[in-house]
């Protein structure tokens, strides 16, 4: 592992059912970077990032946060030592007020959380969370809290569904302002308007790493070479088998 590595995972397998989710696996994340992770639907992108938050236990492999290992750790040690996840459909903590949620472990102010994601204090604060929230709100409540609980490692699966332009600007205003903190970001996105932000780029396909280097560079070839296809079509076309979990795709 190289001096400014904050996270990395080896070889990560996991299976249900005799389906090969993840199919070994493997991705090293920098100190203070935006690390993006794109493919189709069913590559696996939202099994891994449960995986590394500690949600679900994969079946094989290794994970090293902080240079310690935290394979056999639940997602409560994990979030203690400093990871969080925002979810795709975010929790909503029903009866809850905007004000207590963000104060759960708060190293900033709800207040000044509040502001950072476009949200009137004064209009939020004392609001409870639940359905008269729309979905880009609950979203940005949900940001709100990743910005209070200031994580050395974030993971945003799909914030930006649902959302529209002026909401895209925002997230991407709050992961710069993460980063800045110190914050690694590990993002999972479809939206390229939102991936061409990130340092670096992984590509999944059928559960296996296809191609990691720079977001623009991966966007363009997503959209050339994958976009087009389904995911058997995809598979065929890198390897005949498709086993393993770093691959390299036809040029």
């Amino acid at each position: 592992m190289a001096k400014n590595t904050l996270f990395y995972a080896e070889n990560i397998k996991f299976e249900r059912e005799e389906n090969e989710i993840l199919k070994g696996v493997s991705l090293e994340i920098k100190k203070s970077e935006i690390f993006c992770i794109v493919g189709p639907n069913g590559s696996g992108k939202s099994t891994l990032a449960s995986i590394l938050m500690g949600i679900k236990r994969q079946d094989s492999g290794k994970i090293i946060f902080c240079r310690k290992d935290i394979s056999k750790k639940g997602i409560t040690e994990r979030a203690r030592m400093g990871i969080s996840l925002a979810w795709q459909e975010p929790a909503r903590f029903e009866g809850l007020t905007v004000r207590d949620y963000l104060s759960i472990n708060a190293k900033i102010p709800p207040e000044k959380a509040l502001s950072l994601v476009m949200l009137p204090p004064d209009k939020y604060l004392d609001r409870e969370i639940n359905s008269t929230l729309s979905g880009g709100e609950r979203k940005r409540v949900e940001l709100a809290s990743m910005l209070t609980l200031k994580p050395k490692l974030a993971i945003l699966d799909e914030p930006d569904s649902g959302i529209d332009f002026v909401s895209l600007e925002d997230l991407i205003k709050v992961m710069k302002m993460m980063k800045k903190a110190g914050t690694s970001v590990i993002l999972i996105t479809h939206r390229e308007e939102v991936a061409r932000h990130a340092d670096r780029t992984m590509l999944m396909c059928g559960g296996c790493v296809a191609r990691v280097g720079k977001s623009i560079e991966i966007s363009n070839y997503f959209k050339r070479k994958c976009a087009p296809c389904s995911i058997g079509d995809i598979t065929k076309k890198l390897n005949p088998d498709f086993g393993g979990g770093s691959i390299g795709l036809p040029e």
